[in-house]
């Protein structure tokens, strides 16, 4: 461990995690990448996706959830006619630049019920498309409104389990990043409540809920829900100049 940077842990999906560290090291933080989910396809492998987005020019609304979901409709999205293409709303600005099309709606609470709230009552389609563990508060606050939803999973998380040798250093780490609800229940499962680092910081509220559910105490949740509001956030309560690491801590 290096004294003069603090340690922090990055815990998602290993092909996610590129951009985050980078960020981090370069903010001056010695990372330790301990992925504890991957993202996969559908179980049925993308199949009811795919058949969906070849009807996506005859849907009112696209929801997107999350920016893995926007990653697997981005192409669809943009092949689509502009004058055919469906009005597109998402939770949070990521999901949004994940996209890569101009939005219509992004949820001013980065979380369903956000997104919920801000959408306009009416009648019509709506594409939601979701994780395979997504909760169903979406889809039934937009039938509540009075939307006809077609609810189609994009992928799926699944666990991974880290080698012993890296859960012994997120035992002295001094602060882990928590990017969704998925890995803090993958982090804490690996290591338990009592080898968490001390510092804990959230991308949103819908990951704060996740660690509030577990008994994961947050020390900060990002105002700004993206990689850069993170790590603003991380650097208030943990300043890149605290020094050394969790050496009095087995």
């Amino acid at each position: 461990m290096n004294a003069d940077r603090p340690t922090v842990v990055v815990t998602r999906a290993a092909e996610q995690s590129g951009d985050l560290v980078d960020r981090l090291e370069t903010a001056g933080y010695e990372v330790l990448e301990v992925p504890v989910i991957a993202i996969a396809d559908a179980a049925d492998g993308g199949v009811a996706l795919e058949a969906a987005l070849t009807r996506l020019e005859q849907v009112d609304w696209l929801v997107v959830t999350s920016p893995n979901g926007a990653a697997r409709v981005r192409d669809a999205v943009r092949a689509c006619r502009p004058d055919r293409r469906p009005r597109l709303a998402v939770v949070g600005p990521g999901t949004a630049a994940a996209l890569g099309a101009p939005v219509d709606l992004v949820a001013s609470s980065s979380v369903g019920e956000g997104l919920v709230d801000d959408f306009p009552s009416g009648s019509g389609r709506v594409l939601l498309v979701q994780a395979q563990a997504a909760r169903s508060v979406v889809r039934e606050g937009l039938v509540a409104k009075g939307w006809e939803v077609d609810a189609v999973v994009a992928y799926r998380t699944v666990a991974v389990a880290p080698a012993e040798a890296q859960l012994a250093r997120v035992r002295t780490a001094d602060a882990v990043v928590f990017t969704s609800g998925s890995t803090v229940r993958g982090l804490l499962g690996a290591v338990g409540q009592d080898g968490l680092p001390p510092i804990v910081v959230s991308i949103g509220p819908a990951t704060t809920s996740v660690a509030a559910e577990v008994g994961v105490h947050v020390t900060a949740t990002a105002a700004v829900h993206t990689l850069e509001g993170v790590i603003d956030t991380l650097i208030g309560v943990l300043p890149p100049a605290h020094g050394g690491g969790r050496s009095d801590r087995s």
